[in-house]
C-alpha cells in the first residue's frame, strides 16, 4: 500500500494526490500536521528516503529561519524540531514498500512509479 504524507494546503501535495488518483493507485493519506509522526516514524521515513534529517526540513519555513537556522543541531535535535513543528517537514512524501521520495516534482513521481 502506498502512503502519502500530505498537507491539504500545499499545491504540490494536492498535485501528487491528483496524479495517484489519475493513475488509479491505491493509497492512504497521512495528514502529518494532524497526525504528527513519532520519532521512530521519522527515523524510518528518513531511512526510506535515504537522507539526513536536515534534508527533510523546509528550511525557508518561518519557524525554521527564526528559531533554528543559525543553531548547531545534531540529527536528533533536528528530528525533535520536526516533531515539535511538523510544518517543517517537507511534503508531499510518497512511501511504497521500503522506498520513499519527496514528491514535489511530477517527473520525479512518474519515475518513482515507473521503477516499481
Amino acid at each position: 500500500m502506498i502512503k502519502v504524507y500530505h498537507n491539504p494546503r500545499c499545491g504540490k501535495s494536492r498535485n501528487c494526490l491528483a496524479f495517484l488518483e489519475n493513475t488509479n493507485q491505491d493509497y492512504t493519506i497521512v495528514k502529518y500536521l494532524e497526525e504528527v509522526p513519532t520519532k521512530e516514524e521519522l527515523i524510518n521515513l528518513l531511512n526510506k528516503l535515504n537522507i539526513k534529517p536536515l534534508g527533510l526540513v523546509r528550511q525557508k519555513e518561518k519557524i525554521w529561519t527564526e528559531n533554528y537556522k543559525n543553531l548547531e543541531m545534531n540529527d536528533d535535535a533536528i528530528i525533535e524540531a520536526m516533531i515539535t513543528h511538523p510544518i517543517l517537514i517537507e511534503r508531499p512524501i510518497i512511501v511504497k514498500d521500503n522506498e520513499a521520495i519527496i514528491a514535489r516534482e511530477m517527473d520525479k513521481i512518474e519515475a518513482f512509479f515507473k521503477s516499481k
